[in-house]
C-alpha cells in the first residue's frame, strides 16, 4: 500500500472512547444535552455546571462557553465533584455535574449516597458513555451503573433514547425537586423518536411507541432505537412487535408496564444497554411478580453478567447481542 492509498483509507473510529453509536446515514443531532442545558439556563441563573476534566466529552463545554462564571472545572476528582455539587445545592443552586458514567458511579458512589441522596439535594448527575458505548473495555464500560443508582433511595434514574429524549429531559430533571442520575449521549446523537407521532418525554412515564401482537419489547436508552429497528425487520417475517419505551428507570412506570403485559399472551423481552443484573429487566420482572402478572414468556435482552471485551463497537454489539441483527435473531429464537 503506497502513501496516497493510506491517506485515503478512512480512519477507524468505532473503537474510540467517544465513538458515535449512529449508523451510517442515520439522522443525528449535535450535542443535544449541552445545547438544551444552555437554553434552559438562560433564564435560570441558579443553574450551574460542574465537570471532572471532561467538559468537551460530555458537551458541557457549551455551557462553559455560554456561562463561564457559572462553570466549575473540578479536575480528575469525581468524589470532589459530587461533594461540591452537594454543597452548591445546599446554597440553593441547581448543579449539573457531568463525567463518564463509570467514574461518576463507581468512584463517587459513597459521595452520591451520603452527601447528595441522603439529604435529598437538588443535584443532577449527568453521565456519558453509558453501558456499551465505548470500546475501551471494562474500565470505561458502565454496564453496572443503573444497578448501583437504582439501589440509592430517593434517586431518580433516567436513560434517554436519543437526541429528542435528551433535549426534553433536561428541563424536566432540572425542574424535578431532588437528586437525579441521567445517562447522556454526547457528540452526534441519533434522532429517531421525532418520527413517532405525538411522542414527548415525560419524567416517570413509559410510552408505547409501536403496537404488536406477538412480542412486547420493553426498553430504555439506545436499545429503544434498536427495538424499533428490529420491529421493522421482523414485520417482514410476519412477526408483530410492540415497543414500550421506559426512559425513567426509577421510579418505574409500573402501571403502564402491567397494562402492556396483562392478558396479552405475548413474548415479553426487556432490552437494555446494561447488564442483565440489576437494571431495567429486573425492575420489570419485580413489578410483574408483585402485581401478579404472568407473561406468556419473559426474556432479558441486556448485556451478559461479565467483564466485556475491548474493541470496535459494531463488533462488540454483535458479540453481546444488542446490535440490530443480533437482537432480532435473539427474539426470533425465543419465539421458537
Amino acid at each position: 500500500m503506497n502513501a496516497a492509498t493510506a491517506e485515503k483509507k478512512p480512519r477507524l473510529t468505532t473503537s474510540a472512547m467517544i465513538a458515535s453509536i449512529a449508523s451510517e446515514g442515520q439522522r443525528v443531532k449535535a450535542a443535544p444535552f449541552g445545547k438544551a442545558l444552555v437554553e434552559y439556563a438562560a433564564s435560570r441563573p441558579e443553574v450551574v455546571g460542574l465537570t471532572a476534566d471532561l467538559a468537551k466529552y460530555t458537551d458541557l463545554h457549551l455551557f462553559a462557553q455560554a456561562y463561564p462564571e457559572r462553570f466549575f472545572q473540578m479536575g480528575m476528582a469525581e468524589q470532589l465533584l459530587m461533594g461540591a455539587a452537594g454543597g452548591l445545592a445546599k446554597e440553593g443552586l441547581v448543579p449539573f455535574a457531568t463525567t463518564y458514567a463509570v467514574f461518576g458511579t463507581r468512584r463517587a458512589y459513597d459521595f452520591i449516597h451520603q452527601v447528595i441522596a441522603e439529604e435529598n439535594l437538588n443535584v443532577k448527575i449527568c453521565c456519558a458513555l453509558p453501558g456499551l458505548t465505548t470500546g475501551y473495555g471494562p474500565s470505561h464500560q458502565a454496564t453496572d451503573d443503573l444497578a448501583m443508582m437504582r439501589a440509592i433511595p430517593g434517586l431518580t434514574v433516567v436513560d434517554p433514547c436519543d437526541a429528542l429524549d435528551l433535549e426534553q429531559a433536561v428541563p424536566q430533571i432540572a425542574a424535578h425537586k431532588g437528586p437525579v442520575y441521567m445517562r447522556i449521549l454526547r457528540g452526534q446523537v441519533p434522532l429517531v423518536l421525532d418520527e413517532i407521532e405525538g411522542y414527548k418525554f415525560e419524567l416517570g412515564k413509559a410510552k408505547m411507541l409501536r403496537e404488536g401482537s406477538d412480542v412486547l419489547v420493553i426498553s430504555s436508552g439506545i436499545l429503544t432505537m434498536r427495538a424499533l429497528e428490529v420491529a421493522t425487520d421482523l414485520a417482514a417475517d410476519n412477526i408483530s412487535v410492540a415497543v414500550l419505551h421506559s426512559p425513567t428507570i426509577k421510579p418505574l412506570d409500573e402501571k403502564s408496564i402491567v397494562e402492556a403485559v396483562r392478558y396479552k399472551h405475548r413474548l415479553v423481552v426487556v432490552a437494555e444497554n446494561h447488564s442483565v443484573v440489576g437494571g431495567l429487566g429486573e425492575a420489570v420482572a419485580s413489578a410483574l411478580l408483585r402485581n401478579r402478572v404472568q407473561p406468556a414468556r419473559f426474556e432479558l435482552g441486556g448485556l451478559p453478567d461479565a467483564f466485556l471485551d475491548a474493541g470496535a463497537l459494531p463488533t462488540l454489539h454483535d458479540r453481546y447481542g444488542i446490535s440490530r441483527e443480533t437482537l432480532g435473531a435473539r427474539i426470533k429464537s425465543w419465539l421458537g
